[in-house]
């Protein structure tokens, strides 16, 4: 496990060098992690929504209740879980690797931040899918762009900080 972190490590440094002037190391650290994840993001929804949930409303049934989910919204609950833990580990070990937080604390408050960003998320691929009518991927990913600085600030100064 550390002689990958050590190659992302210096492949990420490795590219670092031209952005030096204008960005600090954890924030270029933290883009390309977060791009790295949000690539992984959009990927799997698109896959999912298209091929696995297959743009189908979801009906499940719970002690004779049964909920219907909307196609758009069952993907985001599908990817939501592996996305979420390839972040944590990216921050954890990539970009804010200096947090002398334990483990447990960080994943905690990683996943209250987290939570914000699902919430809004929702609330946006609800906003744009139903009542604007627009794709559901493209919208997951405006949704996206919005949450990163939520996210950077969140995780920089609560869930990792030094």
């Amino acid at each position: 496990m550390n002689t990958i972190r050590q190659i992302i490590i210096k492949s990420i440094d490795y590219l670092y060098q031209p952005f030096k002037r204008f960005l600090s190391p954890d924030f270029f650290r933290y883009g390309v992690c977060g791009a790295s994840n949000m690539v992984l993001d959009w990927i799997l929804y698109f896959v999912v929504y298209n091929f696995v949930v297959g743009h189908e409303l979801i009906y499940i049934t719970i002690f004779s209740y049964t909920i219907c989910i909307s196609p758009h919204i069952a993907a985001l609950c599908i990817v939501f879980p592996i996305t979420l833990l390839t972040g944590f580990l990216l921050n954890k070990y990539i970009t804010f690797s200096y947090s002398s937080l334990h483990g447990t604390r960080q994943f905690i408050r990683y996943i209250s931040i987290v939570g914000l960003n699902l919430a809004i998320n929702y609330f946006g691929l609800h906003l744009f899918v139903d009542i604007f009518h627009w794709y559901p991927t493209p919208s997951k990913m405006f949704i996206t762009l919005v949450t990163i600085a939520v996210s950077y600030f969140g995780q920089k100064y609560y869930s990792f900080r030094k």
